[in-house]
């Protein structure tokens, strides 16, 4: 039972339904319980962005791939073995293939949905894992009011222990030095709005121009101006999940951007044949790809120069921690929850999301966190 993985039109309704992942056996004959709960799973709404849809089916892909080679036959619940299915698999994601926890992680929570449908139509009698439980420690630091962690949670017991895995992020002296490595005032533009809104990758390259303005023209004089990103009013804006959101930036930052669009961005512009819409161009006078990769590529490239391992998501989460840290101090000063701000300013839809970044400044509260440059960082005192 070798799979290969497919990308297929899916028909639904008699209409088209382009780049559905399709498991397909080698002579090509529809896995059928696999592509059912697919059709279940992806197509229900939860899934937020198609993207992900590959990735899904990937995992699904590599799971019966894995069984395949081991003449396994993924029906068979009921081994009577302390290591099941599900968990063998998992351990040879983690020691023979060497994959991360949080890949590792992700593909049996897929993995595990598969049988728990499966249970549900009655392919398999039972599930081939159980669910134990697991405590956790609670929060004790900064914000440990608005923590939901709970002491005892439910798991499945095949998923792997969760272990302090917070992102990384730059110190106010590494963002320096980048900003000061980005000697192109194009790249350099770009690199200090992550550092000061969080924005994604597909959030950079999508910011259309005619979000920029001059603050002091229209009679603006708070320290922060606050932006509308929405996908929805025809300005080529795109953001995760298509949500709309209101950030802050702060009022010397939309400045930067509008000396930027008076002074360079126009030469760009100049060598496209239809005015762009995006802020941000290439060296050809086009936005950069909508998923941001052409950004990411130069972020990396400039991290290299100077010995750093630099991305677009690690200048978000830069700003993340700094913020964070920052309106943490300057609490009494402000008039908003400092974690709640943070949810809507990085567009998480959920606060556990945004709580990575208090575990951070709990385990990492020193001068490196908490001194974040007004230079890069200039959103101490958010009142909105």
């Amino acid at each position: 039972m070798f799979l290969v993985p497919a990308t297929s039109d899916y028909i639904l309704g008699g209409l088209p339904r382009p780049g559905f992942p399709i498991l397909l056996w080698e002579s090509m004959e529809s896995c059928v319980e696999a592509n059912e709960f697919l059709r279940f799973y992806l197509l229900r709404g939860q899934i937020g962005s198609a993207k992900s849809w590959e990735a899904i089916g990937r995992a699904l892909y590599d799971y019966f791939g894995f069984l395949e080679a081991h003449e396994l036959d993924w029906r068979d619940v009921m081994r009577g073995e302390d290591k099941n299915l599900v968990a063998g698999y998992r351990d040879y994601c983690t020691n023979v293939a060497n994959l991360a926890r949080n890949t590792v992680r992700q593909r049996l929570v897929y993995i595990c949905e598969f049988y728990e449908f499966a249970v549900r139509r009655e392919w398999v009698p039972i599930l081939p894992y159980s669910y134990e439980l697991r405590h956790a420690p609670a929060d004790t630091g900064f914000f440990a009011h608005v923590s939901n962690t709970r002491r005892g949670q439910e798991v499945r017991s095949v998923m792997p222990r969760k272990h302090p895995n917070l992102p990384k992020f730059l110190t106010s002296d590494e963002a320096d030095r980048l900003l000061a490595a980005a000697v192109n005032e194009h790249h350099h533009v770009i690199i200090r709005m992550a550092l000061r809104t969080g924005l994604r990758r597909e959030e950079l390259a999508t910011f259309p121009v005619s979000y920029v303005y001059d603050p002091d023209k229209v009679g603006i004089h708070s320290r922060n101006v606050r932006v509308s990103l929405d996908p929805s009013d025809g300005s080529g804006m795109q953001t995760k999940g298509s949500r709309p959101r209101d950030i802050y930036m702060s009022r010397r930052l939309m400045k930067n951007l509008h000396r930027y669009v008076v002074l360079h961005r126009g030469a760009r512009a100049s060598l496209a044949s239809i005015e762009p819409t995006q802020l941000f161009l290439n060296q050809d006078g086009e936005p950069w790809s909508q998923d941001g990769k052409g950004i990411e590529a130069m972020v990396r490239a400039l991290g290299r120069s100077i010995g750093l391992r630099t991305h677009p998501h690690m200048l978000r989460h830069t700003y993340a921690t700094h913020t964070l840290a920052v309106l943490s101090r300057n609490r009494k000063r402000n008039t908003v929850e400092p974690l709640v701000f943070l949810q809507k300013q990085l567009g998480h839809a959920s606060l556990r999301s945004t709580m990575v970044y208090l575990h951070i400044i709990n385990e990492m509260a020193d001068e490196a966190v908490l001194a974040y440059d007004d230079e890069i960082n200039d959103i101490g005192d958010v009142k909105p």
